[in-house]
């Protein structure tokens, strides 16, 4: 790849030319010169077209000085640096690092600018609304913390585009992302000190890396080496083969012994396997007491005991908050420390399960609060015989504002999703969390935050898929979907939108039900069963991704053009996705439908792995059948 980098700078209002002959390497070279734009752009060329990839640092002011050591570091007369460096990377993946690493007083906005371009973007913050590929998003102004707002349960400061480009930004910046709104069709990058970041840093910091490789796939591979990493092993093999049964869809809060084994005899009755049941919401005395409700399972030991002997595994839900009056639980954390502050003094704040009553946050930045929670569970693990655990919330939003947490004010708010998943991770491979922050290598599964029994993108169906991606993308490989036909906050699902929730679900890495076929009809079972047996037929195949998503960094369950990085077909298409590299699936999510189109990268495939029916790819094939009890998905030869 041949390439030429230029920066360009204005210099107040009067500019001048300097030579930066350091960059003059082969593949990269650069200059200040001229500029009617103001701030730095870089202009980057390959294979014969100039790409405006950024416009750094505008605003800036006049620049003081340049200096050249190693690096490219400019002054600039208001006590604002940049220093660039550039590293060939070789090898396997061939392409080029460029890294910023600006530093400013902390009044000033640090703003960097991205020009969308024609490319397609991947990557992103996990959202309600998941378009993919993600440059249809509107971020106004948004904070890129974790959080409960919009779904953004992931928020991994990572962007990767169709012509193999990647940014990717240090944790210690307090960055923004303004897309589609200020400018349209870009994205700015922003660091600046304001909510949800803490007024006492005493600088402002915008670091980031820009990845410059031959195709989409090498960049993101890169990337995954040098920055996401990957998981250090897989989760529970049973999880990944048969159905996690949970109360929570179906009974919501209204669960108590009888229901729980009700439950598990219908499961058992109707024929269908399990990897284990989940007790949710509620089996507590109040929220945070871990302490068993005795009018609801007033034996919880002979309930676990019960399932056990029906041949089920049992999890509980639990998550990071106490509420006020939960005694003397709250009492205990609060006069020990436990629990999140904000700068103001305060521990109160608030979640989804309020019921009217400010709830804590336990501060798992401190290591004798998460000690604290951690050994709580553990004696109600042990004492009951439960095998594992659900954890929900982590988002740094739950904390009071703006926290106060231990550690480097500069890793803040961030700290504490990655320190609470990290804690509960230690109670092993069956074990499924929400949230994530630089958390990709853990070894559990991250859920997918609760889906809407719509067909739409308003956090429906066709979310399954584009979350998938888009975790997939982000170095969360290890995805739990949401429970088959989703929550049903608005209502259940009907008997399409079931069967057609579980087919797209199939080749996902486990599935999960709480909604159940006998309340539709005997076709829903039988089809139920098909997909549920398909999904176990192939769960070698799912394995065999997980064990590569450990051993070489691959999405478990990347968008098609992963294994076409140059066909520019593939780079927009959101409702098909790929097992491995084997496997394409194209599910139905149009409500009412009976055929779709469908696009098969080149190769050879076999429709439903069926040797007699052989399809070439490299092209559309249109209005494919695809009747309710069917599936379309394709092995490639």
């Amino acid at each position: 790849m041949q390439a030429t980098l230029i920066l360009v700078a204005v210099l107040g209002a009067c500019a001048q030319a300097v030579d930066i002959s350091l960059l003059n390497t082969p593949a990269v070279k650069a200059r200040l010169e001229n500029n009617p734009y103001g701030g730095l752009n870089i202009v980057f060329t390959r294979k014969g077209l100039t790409e405006v990839i950024a416009v750094i640092g505008r605003r800036t002011g006049a620049i003081k000085d340049v200096v050249q050591d190693s690096d490219v570091v400019i002054q600039f007369a208001n006590d604002t640096t940049v220093r660039i460096s550039v590293e060939e990377v070789s090898g396997a993946r061939r392409g080029q690092l460029l890294t910023f690493t600006w530093e400013a007083p902390k009044s000033a906005r640090l703003e960097d600018c991205v020009n969308l371009g024609t490319s397609h973007w991947y990557g992103g913050p996990q959202q309600k609304r998941q378009y993919w590929p993600i440059e249809r998003l509107i971020l106004p102004d948004y904070s890129y913390v974790t959080k409960e707002a919009d779904n953004c349960g992931i928020a991994e400061p990572y962007w990767l585009n169709s012509e193999g480009i990647f940014y990717y930004f240090d944790k210690k910046v307090p960055l923004f992302i303004d897309q589609n709104d200020l400018e349209k069709n870009a994205a700015c990058f922003i660091a600046q000190i304001k909510p949800p970041y803490s007024s006492k840093r005493d600088r402002n910091d915008l670091i980031y890396a820009i990845g410059i490789f031959e195709d989409v796939r090498q960049a993101h591979e890169y990337a995954v080496e040098k920055y996401l990493e990957k998981p250090t092993g897989i989760p529970d093999e049973r999880m990944i083969k048969y159905p996690i049964w949970s109360t929570w869809a179906r009974y919501k809060r209204n669960v108590d012994h009888d229901v729980v084994l009700k439950f598990a005899d219908e499961i058992t009755q109707y024929g269908f396997p399990n990897s284990q049941l989940e007790i949710d919401d509620l089996w507590e005395v109040c929220y945070g007491a871990q302490t068993v409700d005795v009018t609801r399972f007033p034996n919880m030991k002979n309930t676990v005991d019960s399932l056990k002997s029906r041949g089920y595994r049992v999890t509980i839900w639990t998550h990071p908050f106490i509420n006020k009056g939960c005694e003397p639980w709250y009492s205990e954390a609060l006069s020990k420390g436990y629990l999140v502050s904000s700068e103001y003094g305060s521990v109160e704040t608030s979640w989804w399960n309020d019921n009217e009553t400010t709830t804590a946050y336990i501060d798992f930045t401190k290591p004798e609060a998460r000690n604290w929670y951690l050994e709580r569970l553990m004696r109600l693990k042990n004492s009951y015989g439960i095998d594992s655990f659900k954890f929900d919330g982590g988002e740094s939003s739950w904390s009071p504002q703006i926290p106060v947490l231990k550690g480097d004010i500069r890793d803040q708010p961030g700290v504490i999703t990655a320190d609470y998943v990290r804690s509960v991770a230690q109670f092993g491979p069956m074990v499924e969390v929400r949230s994530g922050y630089k958390t990709q290598d853990l070894p559990i599964f991250v859920r997918m935050i609760d889906k809407d029994t719509y067909w739409t993108f308003e956090n429906g169906l066709p979310t399954l898929i584009t979350t998938l991606l888009q975790m997939n993308m982000n170095g969360y490989s290890l995805v739990l979907p949401d429970m088959i036909g989703g929550n049903g906050y608005n209502e259940p699902p009907s008997k399409e939108l079931f069967i057609r929730w579980l087919q797209a679900n199939t080749f996902m890495p486990a599935l999960q039900f709480s909604y159940v076929p006998w309340d539709f009809d005997n076709e829903t079972i039988e089809i139920s069963k098909k997909y549920v047996a398909l999904h176990a037929q192939y769960a070698p195949q799912i394995l065999g991704a997980v064990r590569r998503a450990v051993t070489e960094g691959a999405p478990v369950n990347p968008p098609i053009w992963w294994i076409a990085p140059n066909d520019t077909t593939a780079y927009d298409i959101w409702d098909e996705y790929l097992l491995g590299e084997t496997i394409l699936v194209a599910p139905v999510v149009e409500r009412g439908a009976r055929e779709r189109d469908i696009y098969l990268p080149p190769g050879t495939w076999l429709a439903e792995g069926n040797p007699a029916r052989r399809m070439q790819g490299g092209d559309w094939y249109k209005d494919y059948p695809a009747p309710l009890n069917t599936l379309p998905y394709f092995v490639r030869v």
